[in-house]
């Protein structure tokens, strides 16, 4: 049964503080094992690569292939049903437009001491783009992390994905297609982030890694940022839902359960100021839980992680929220902009009853790639800054190092830094 708490009771606050807490990241002590395995990639490259996909995916590159050629791409593509090539590309069309409208404008001004100064925007010049190949493998995950990167202006998008005996997911190299992927490699694990990180006989290295992926590929982001810059080690996926007794049950139980099939260690929590409500949607979770082909995952995920928060007033969940800066928060109540006037962490905020969660998996336009884990207080989801870095420039004249100059000079020395001091002393004579 979900935990059932009501911010009533005396032990509330103790019984919330253990919810916000909860570890819910694999268990797994995968750090040695992903060392080993990045040593070992960066030493015999290609080699080792082959290695570990014979032994994790019983898969041999050298008689199967290592590369997806881009005509399978579009041959995936070209063999879709229509109506879900339509959805892809709707999907792929508001991806596009909501993240050109991120793109940053560069800065170039001169100040009242004559010195001109500014920003200038560049993107990558390659990025690596992991797409897993067992229970989550999403074409519109594809799209989220290709579509920024090519919006960014990233000129060499190469994409990674296990190929488990060899068998590729058509809807993975649609979506590839469709997003303009430059590459596509059948490798898979902490042994491609390795590879994608230092390059092989085969694959070059890139700039910035994103995607998502176990245990071990998050913990190879991890270990290699600084090598490489990546997007965010994600955890497991989570949902708060903020609903009155006006909303339909079956509805909200539908919400939670969106993220509870993902993965046993995902998490669904609902707040809600009536108790009956209350109960009326866990009775409708119960019901749904059945008729889902995830059912054994979700009924696990609500059993062991989900949670039902009855509240005095829907004033309390805002602060409440923020401390669990969860994934995904929807307000589904009659007025969602009071409440979301009030919320500071969350990684993406679904307004009012008829704004499902899932909508936003898919075609609304913003980033399904979201910061979890309580991440969301300092974290953001993926754009197109993800694959650009800004160059600051500056531009002194005679006048303008004569105004400011001293003020250099003086800092220096007070630094103990002589040459420092000197190299400005000399220009003002």
């Amino acid at each position: 049964m979900p935990h059932r708490l009501d911010s009533r009771t005396t032990g509330f606050a103790a019984a919330f503080a253990d919810l916000v807490d909860a570890r819910r990241e694999a268990d797994e002590d995968v750090s040695r094992d992903v060392t080993a395995i990045v040593a070992e990639v960066r030493k015999n490259g290609d080699a080792a690569l082959a290695d570990y996909t014979r032994r994790f995916d019983g898969h041999d590159l050298d008689a199967g292939g290592w590369k997806v050629d881009r005509a399978e791409c579009e041959a995936a593509l070209a063999a879709l049903d229509p109506k879900l090539r339509e959805a892809l590309e709707l999907a792929a069309t508001r991806i596009r437009a909501y993240h050109a409208a991120q793109k940053p404008d560069d800065r170039d001004s001169v100040d009242a001491s004559g010195v001109r100064m500014g920003a200038r925007w560049s993107a990558v010049d390659a990025a690596g783009l992991y797409v897993p190949g067992g229970r989550a493998a999403y074409p519109s995950s594809v799209l989220m992390n290709a579509i920024p990167a090519k919006v960014a202006g990233v000129g060499r998008l190469t994409m990674v994905t296990p190929t488990p005996k060899g068998a590729t997911n058509p809807l993975v190299l649609a979506a590839a297609a469709i997003a303009g992927v430059d590459e596509v490699w059948r490798v898979g694990g902490a042994q491609a982030i390795a590879a994608l990180a230092y390059g092989t006989d085969r694959i070059e290295p890139v700039d910035v890694i994103v995607g998502p992926g176990n245990a071990w590929v998050a913990e190879a982001k991890r270990q290699l940022y600084g090598v490489v810059g990546i997007d965010m080690v994600a955890g497991p996926s989570e949902i708060v839902v903020v609903a009155d007794a006006a909303n339909d049950p079956a509805w909200i139980a539908a919400d939670l359960l969106s993220q509870a099939e993902h993965d046993p260690t995902s998490q669904s929590i609902l707040f809600t100021d009536d108790a009956a409500f209350a109960d009326k949607v866990a009775a409708e979770v119960d019901r749904q839980i059945p008729l889902l082909s995830t059912a054994a995952t979700a009924a696990t995920s609500w059993a062991d992680n989900g949670a039902i928060i009855v509240v005095g007033s829907l004033d309390e969940a805002p602060a409440l929220c923020d401390r669990l800066a969860p994934e995904h928060l929807e307000l589904a109540v009659a007025d969602p902009e009071k409440l979301f006037d009030r919320i500071r962490h969350a990684g993406s905020v679904f307004l009012g009853r008829h704004t499902p969660e899932a909508v936003g998996d898919y075609v609304a336009g913003p980033n399904h790639v979201l910061p979890t884990g309580r991440r969301a207080r300092f974290a953001s989801g993926l754009s197109v800054l993800d694959f650009m870095k800004r160059t600051s420039f500056i531009a002194l004249d005679d006048t303008a190092i004569r105004a400011i100059g001293p003020a250099a000079v003086a800092l220096a020395e007070a630094e103990g830094l002589p040459a420092h001091a000197a190299s400005v002393a000399m220009r003002l004579g």
